[in-house]
């Protein structure tokens, strides 16, 4: 009876510490539960995306447990895995950080992760990688690229090449061959986008011609170590562990080095060119120095529309105030390392606004670009296009408008008609009116007494 007791006992004292750790252990969930749901209260106020796929309000996808901060820095253990903003006024871009693998032929690139599976299924992206968003006409042939991601790594395609660097896929678009177009539409973005990977990244074009690959060689040289791929014939999977689809672009022909990776700037993008072309003069003349040489005057010649009739009288003035005087025109037949050597040898460079005033880009540091500005309200344009970038490439910066006198439209129509009283309400009946009339019917008989201060000021700015 005695040992019936203390068995009992025994059970009872069991059951009861069981009840009670299970009571501890209870205790120990809720805590934990509570704790988790503070943090996840605590992270949503600070702005982190805590659910592993969004889509913010304004078009920009994040995916995984990251806050803007870290994904503008690109630290690896905090960056998502696709990243896109496709509300950019000028260019739509899309990075992917895993397992990417790209068919050219197709226009499609996959990934994988073991964090893809919280994207949603069957997903997809499509960007237009050329660097003209706004406009609808350079747009409208411009090749989709589909990106979506893989919920299983089963799912996705053999990797015919392999390659440990960073994919840049871009279109190198509508506007090839134009000068301004092949440097503010591509080389530049491509700047922005690739020049922080020092060289290893390599390069896939849509809408590539090999011509216009040939006439940059040097400058694609300097951005990638690799050899350039033509992405619409590339039949074959290549295989990368992160991919840049689409080219950043700021404006016109500029930088916003705020914007950029390492704060890169338009004198960034001058010495690259100046590497990239073997060019001797990283600065202009300093007059104060008494330099033995005269300091050189480029004319900028136009053989279409936009001609200075009467350049000749131009060199003269030039000549006058002590310019040793060169008129010039870039053309097809020139190569792009010859003309620059040449631009580079200047110290002032002028020309009415057109494509031709790319160039400023192989002027040395200092030099004056002095652009003569057709009539028809086209000041703000002028600006825009190539004002802007000379200043951010630390040149001295002219602006020079014709007077009616001095536009050849005083040819062609009478001096009461609406393109001499309201030339804004050319503008308002569309580009390819106002660029018929003012931009390609258009050129200029200077003044060359009105014009003569302009060069006397490029002279004093040299001081």
């Amino acid at each position: 009876m005695v040992y019936q007791i203390k068995w009992s006992r025994s059970i009872g004292e069991i059951i009861a510490s069981l009840l009670v750790s299970c009571f501890l252990l209870s205790l120990v969930y809720f805590y934990i539960s509570a704790s988790s749901g503070a943090l996840n209260a605590h992270e949503r106020s600070a702005g982190l995306n805590v659910q592993t796929s969004s889509t913010r309000g304004d078009g920009h996808f994040i995916s995984e447990n990251i806050g803007r901060e870290n994904m503008r820095n690109k630290n690896p253990k905090t960056t998502p895995v696709l990243s896109c903003d496709l509300t950019d006024f000028r260019s739509e871009v899309c990075e992917i950080y895993s397992n990417v693998r790209i068919h050219g032929s197709s226009s499609s690139i996959l990934f994988t992760s073991e964090k893809t599976v919280s994207l949603e299924a069957n997903k997809t992206w499509r960007v237009r990688p050329y660097t003209r968003k706004f406009d609808a006409f350079a747009m409208e042939k411009i090749r989709a690229v589909t990106i979506r991601p893989l919920v299983a790594s089963t799912e996705a395609p053999k990797c015919d090449l392999y390659h440990n660097i960073t994919a840049v896929v871009f279109s190198s678009g509508r506007y090839v061959g134009n000068f301004f177009h092949d440097f503010s539409d591509v080389l530049l973005p491509l700047f922005i986008t690739a020049r922080q990977f020092e060289g290893e990244v390599q390069i896939l074009i849509s809408d590539m011609q090999l011509w216009w690959i040939e006439k940059h060689r040097r400058v694609f040289n300097q951005l990638s170590n690799y050899e350039i791929i033509d992405f619409n014939k590339e039949n074959r999977v290549h295989c990368y562990p992160r991919a840049i689809v689409g080219l950043y672009s700021h404006a016109e022909l500029t930088i916003d080095p705020s914007r950029t990776p390492n704060n890169y700037s338009m004198v960034d993008f001058s010495r690259l060119m100046r590497r990239a072309y073997s060019l001797e003069r990283d600065f202009a003349i300093n007059l104060v120095e008494r330099s033995k040489r005269k300091p050189r005057l480029l004319i900028i010649a136009r053989n279409h529309t936009r001609k200075i009739i009467n350049v000749g009288a131009v060199v003269d003035v030039g000549e006058e105030l002590g310019f040793e005087v060169v008129v010039s025109e870039s053309s097809f037949r020139t190569s792009v390392g010859e003309f620059a050597r040449m631009v580079n040898s200047f110290d002032v460079m002028m020309g009415v606004h057109g494509a031709g005033l790319t160039n400023q880009v192989f002027l040395p540091t200092n030099a004056v670009l002095i652009q003569i500005v057709p009539f028809g309200n086209l000041e703000a344009l002028s600006e825009l296009d190539f004002g802007k970038a000379a200043a951010n490439m630390m040149l001295k910066y002219l602006q020079y408008s014709i007077s009616e006198e001095e536009s050849t439209l005083i040819d062609i129509y009478p001096r009461d008609h609406v393109v001499f009283r309201d030339p804004m309400s050319i503008h308002k009946q569309g580009w390819a009116k106002m660029g018929k009339i003012y931009l390609r019917q258009q050129s200029v008989k200077l003044n060359v007494t009105r014009f003569k201060p302009f060069l006397r000021r490029a002279l004093e700015l040299l001081t």
